[in-house]
Order: C-alpha cells, then structure tokens, then sequence
C-alpha cells in the first residue's frame, strides 16, 4: 500500500467534520416584563479512551526481519469545548502510546512510541452549510517518557470542513500539516452519505466505513481505522542499534486495521464501541535516513473505545 496515502491518514487524524452549532451555552430568559435571569453556564467536553491488542506480525528491511511482534496501543484524550461569540473552542490534552513486544530483538526499531500532546483548535461556521475546524497538536513525540524532551517537540495541525450539501450528504475536505514528515503537507477529504433509512457511508478518514443502524441505540459497522504518527528517538538511540544515523531521528509509524464492530450509544452522553478484525499493513520509516522497515505478515486485533461527550 503506498505509503503516502496511510501518512496522509495520520496527518488527518483529527476529525476534519466540525459540528453543527446550537444556542449559546448562555441563555437569556424573561420571567417577568421587567427581570431578566441568566441561566447557569454549561461544561461542554468530550473525551476517548481507547486501548487495542494486535497480534504476532513480522516487517523487514533486506535482510533483517522482525518477527512475530505483538502490539499494545493506547490513546487517552480530553477535550473542553466552550462555546463563543465566534464558534466552539477545543482545548485539551492527549496521551498516545504504541507498546511493542520483540521476542528476537527489535533489530533497529524502538519498543516504544508514545506522544504527550496538548489540542488547541476552533470549530467555526462561514454558513450554515460549511463548518470549519482548525486544530493543532503541539507537545512531545519520542520514545520514552525519559527522553520527551525538546528535541521531540513538534506542532501537526489540520485545517478541515465540512460542506453540507444536504441532510443526507456532507462532503469533507481539508489539509494536513507535519513539517517533520515524509510529506510535509497533505490534502484529504471524504463523503458521509445516508443513503438508506438504517444505512450510511461514512467514507472519511481516518475511519472510513460502512454502518447499519441495526436499533436506536447499536450501530454495527464495517470498514478501516488509519493509524500513522512521527516520533523522534533519543540522541544515543543509533549508537545502541549499529547505525549512528537513528541517532535523533525522525520515524514515521503507518499501520492499517481492516475489521468490523459495534457501537452501543449507552446513554446521551456515552458510547462504547467493540471492533476485530486484521491488521494487513505496517511500516516503520526513518525517512530521513532511508531506513525503513516494510510490512511481510499481518494479524489479528481487537479494541474497545469509550466515547463521551458531554
């Protein structure tokens, strides 16, 4: 699978679909000719607790190989979305963490990815049929909690939006930014369409899939989950894995998940999702260095997602 295209998938993956405005948080009611009470102010936020397991799987460069590998992913993020004169801010927090186990030696590959990351971002309108969101991720991506220092700062951001072309089809574009990147910018995009009562097309990424709403409160879907980040390794992480070129550098990390799941809406505010399915393709990148190491056998996974938003 072209490389590119998976990059492109991580660039963007921050939902490029802004969300559809209400009233203010704020709101203005008369209870008599001559008073005027305000009503309290309402926390807004939302938030995602993800953690996969993904099986034995092997990548190689020429003749080294990496095999029977197995993968632990986590990603905890937080977000406050107070609503303004000018849209919806988006100010939080973000922990990713990529653990893998190398049962014969990782050859030059760390066993850890992980990003501590603030979101900064806007949710705005230029009408009522195109929503825009512009969010950046400043923070730290390396290897190690020991070694998330300056060296490892970096800011990707998107621009995206979404035109409402009507109730049952909104059509998705945007651009992605990483300057410490294979492909330092990137353009994307994608089409939600219901195109049946219980039936939507839901072809963005870094989620595109095809979802049935099997009750009012379950959704079964089938289709793909994008992952790719870029993370820094530490200054000695070459001297220790025989190429001094790894030494601070920069590695670009691209799997692909194929499955199917269900999310179950548990109440207003949660929701719980369950997917499996198969992993059939990966790629380790120092792109800067022409070390890279490419997919030779897939596996099997399985994630649980908690979803709330509030």
């Amino acid at each position: 699978m072209n490389s590119r295209f998976l990059y492109l998938a991580g660039l963007l993956s921050v939902a490029l679909a802004a969300p559809l405005f209400a009233g203010d948080d704020k709101q203005i009611s008369t209870t008599t000719g001559a008073e005027v009470v305000e009503e309290p102010y309402n926390f807004s936020a939302e938030f995602t607790i993800e953690q996969a397991y993904l099986g034995g799987a092997d990548v190689q460069r020429g003749n080294r190989k990496v095999t029977d590998f197995d993968e632990y992913y986590s990603n905890v993020q937080f977000v406050y979305t107070p609503r303004v004169k000018f849209g919806i801010l988006r100010l939080g927090a973000q922990w990713e963490r990529y653990s893998f186990g190398f049962p014969n030696g990782g050859q030059q590959l760390p066993n850890t990815l992980q990003s501590v990351n603030s979101i900064v971002g806007l949710d705005t309108k230029f009408s009522d049929s195109i929503l825009v969101r512009f969010e950046a991720q400043p923070g730290f991506y390396g290897t190690s909690f020991d070694h998330l220092d300056g060296d490892s700062f970096n800011v990707p951001f998107v621009l995206g939006g979404t035109y409402i072309y009507s109730p049952a089809v909104q059509l998705v574009f945007g651009v992605g930014v990483n300057f410490q990147s294979r492909f330092p910018v990137l353009p994307g995009g994608g089409i939600r369409w219901k195109f049946a009562p219980d039936w939507t097309l839901n072809a963005v990424l870094p989620t595109p899939r095809l979802e049935y709403a099997a009750s009012r409160n379950l959704t079964l879907f089938a289709g793909a989950d994008i992952k790719a980040n870029t993370f820094r390794t530490d200054d000695r992480f070459g001297d220790t894995h025989g190429d001094t070129s790894l030494n601070n550098a920069w590695l670009s990390y691209e799997e692909l998940r194929a499955g199917v799941g269900a999310e179950w809406k548990i109440n207003s505010s949660l929701s719980l999702t369950l997917e499996g399915g198969y992993v059939p393709y990966r790629q380790f990148d120092y792109h800067r260095t022409e070390v890279r190491y490419h997919h030779e056998q897939g596996a099997p996974y399985g994630a649980l997602m908690l979803h709330g938003a509030f």
